[in-house]
This record gives structure tokens, C-alpha cells and sequence, in this order.
């Protein structure tokens, strides 16, 4: 009788990481009204919101308040996040006009994302939250909660 075959090295790495996968997926799914809220941001956002780098979305919510995450907080420098989304602007300049305007299609883009949730049936409050996940996936190291 023959004795099964071994499971090699790389067998171990994929299962490991369908596995993480699964676990990241299952922590992170989001509840239907999230994802009614994400799918309304998809639908009704500008042209320019729906080709930022950054994706304002809902990360969760709790009854009617929405919490949308952001990559800007008191937390991290403003400029950490021009750089990352925007790698060409001068952020040492930060009298620079394009680094001015990447400052204010930000906060724009921002305020348009929470106008399109806050309009939305059923929401009561909108708050915003550091978009931990995101920064990390992007190599912004952030200090632990």
C-alpha cells in the first residue's frame, strides 16, 4: 500500500494563504446597509471621487450613524498622505500651489463622499475613522490604537 505524498512547502503557503484570506474577508465584510451605502457613493459620485486614489467608502455602521473611513487624521501628517496619493507633488513645499490644491481636492472629494452617505435613507450621523487597514495595505506604519 502506497503511504500518501507528502504535502510540500508550497502547499503549506497557499493553504496559509487562502486561509488569511478568508479570515481578512470574513473580519472586514461588511452588513448590507454598508454595502447599500458603498454601492450609493459608487453610483451617485463625481467623476473625479470616482478616479481618486483614495476610496472614501463606509467601513461599518452602527444603527444610523456611518462611519466612513479617511486616510487623513490628527494622527498623520497631511503630508504623508499627498505623498501617497499623489508621489509627483513637492510635499517639503507645502506653500507649493499643487501641493495647496491636493490639500483641497482632498478635503472636497472628503465632503462630497459624506454628502452622498448622509442623504442616504436610514442615516442618522456620519463620523469618520482613520482608515487603518488601507494605510497599512499601502505602507503607511501607524501608531497602535
Amino acid at each position: 500500500m502506497k503511504t500518501p505524498p507528502k504535502l510540500r512547502l508550497w502547499h503549506w503557503i497557499v493553504l496559509a494563504l487562502v486561509l488569511a484570506y478568508a479570515i481578512d474577508w470574513f473580519i472586514q465584510r461588511p452588513d448590507e446597509q454598508t454595502r447599500t451605502l458603498n454601492a450609493a457613493i459608487a453610483e451617485h459620485a463625481s467623476a473625479q471621487l470616482k478616479a481618486y486614489p483614495y476610496p472614501f467608502r463606509v467601513l461599518r455602521t452602527v444603527g444610523g450613524k456611518a462611519v466612513m473611513g479617511t486616510p487623513r487624521s490628527r494622527e498623520l501628517s497631511v503630508t504623508r498622505i499627498i505623498k501617497l496619493l499623489h508621489p509627483q507633488i513637492d510635499v517639503l513645499n507645502t506653500n507649493d500651489p499643487a501641493f495647496i490644491a491636493a490639500q483641497k481636492e482632498l478635503a472636497g472629494l472628503q465632503f462630497e463622499a459624506r454628502d452622498i452617505v448622509a442623504t442616504q435613507p436610514g442615516v442618522t450621523a456620519v463620523v469618520w475613522e482613520l482608515d487603518r487597514h488601507w494605510l497599512t495595505a499601502h505602507g503607511i506604519d501607524l501608531p497602535p490604537q
